[in-house]
């Protein structure tokens, strides 16, 4: 684009599309003024671009015109899908609707009226697979670096037995296998670090976010009744 063609757009193309995108254009979604004017210019500067290609002679007042009629159907300086489902085109062609996972999706009249949200249909109260998967790769090699009978206790633990099982075993004293237990504790929280306890038993910000929004709903509930 030229500089002759940037002083256009920015000084007549710009202002026009400030004054007539609040008052003509519908917002979708969570989309407002200030965002449809920048997409508004980002076509505008596209079209500048193209007719300066090509030679032809055009007003400020046309460039402008046909920005807004191209915002108001739905097209956006990154695209005009009418498949996408997230895309503006899509939802004011009224082919699909976008619904906000805090809106109720059924009243338990059981249970007193306990309003479901789609976050409760559609979450689960498994751990995010990648934090399980990072797990797995740090309990692998810390356990590729312990001894067979630090790998036993950890083996034996898991499945409910002792320690006076283990040292059973491998025919030792309780509390030279005791001292081995203790030994495994500071090698795993030098390894993996000395808050894995806290880590372990802490909920995912997800799933306390969710759970907050459920306690809300219980006590609107209540003080409704």
């Amino acid at each position: 684009m030229s500089p002759q063609a940037g002083w256009i757009l920015q000084e007549e193309v710009v202002p026009r599309l400030k004054s007539a995108i609040p008052r003509t254009v519908n917002y979708v979604g969570s989309e407002d003024a200030q965002e449809l004017v920048q997409d508004a210019i980002a076509i505008a500067a596209k079209m500048l671009h193209s007719v300066e290609i090509t030679g032809k002679s055009v007003t400020p007042g046309n460039i402008a015109y046909y920005v807004i009629q191209h915002v108001k159907s739905g097209r956006r300086s990154t695209g005009s899908s009418v498949v996408d489902v997230m895309a503006s085109r899509t939802q004011l062609n009224g082919n699909i609707r976008l619904s906000s996972l805090d809106e109720p999706a059924a009243v338990d009249e059981a249970t007193g009226g306990e309003i479901f949200t789609f976050n409760d249909v559609l979450s689960q109260d498994q751990e995010d697979p990648s934090v399980v998967a990072a797990r797995k790769l740090d309990w692998q090699t810390l356990m590729s670096r312990l001894t067979q009978r630090e790998k036993a206790i950890i083996t034996y633990l898991l499945e409910g037995k002792t320690v006076s099982d283990v040292a059973l075993t491998f025919k030792v004293s309780r509390s030279t296998m005791q001292q081995c237990k203790d030994h495994l504790a500071t090698l795993i929280q030098e390894f993996l670090g000395m808050d894995i306890l806290i880590e372990i038993l802490r909920l995912p910000g997800w799933r306390n976010d969710l759970n907050t929004a459920r306690e809300r709903l219980a006590c609107r509930y209540e003080r409704r009744n």
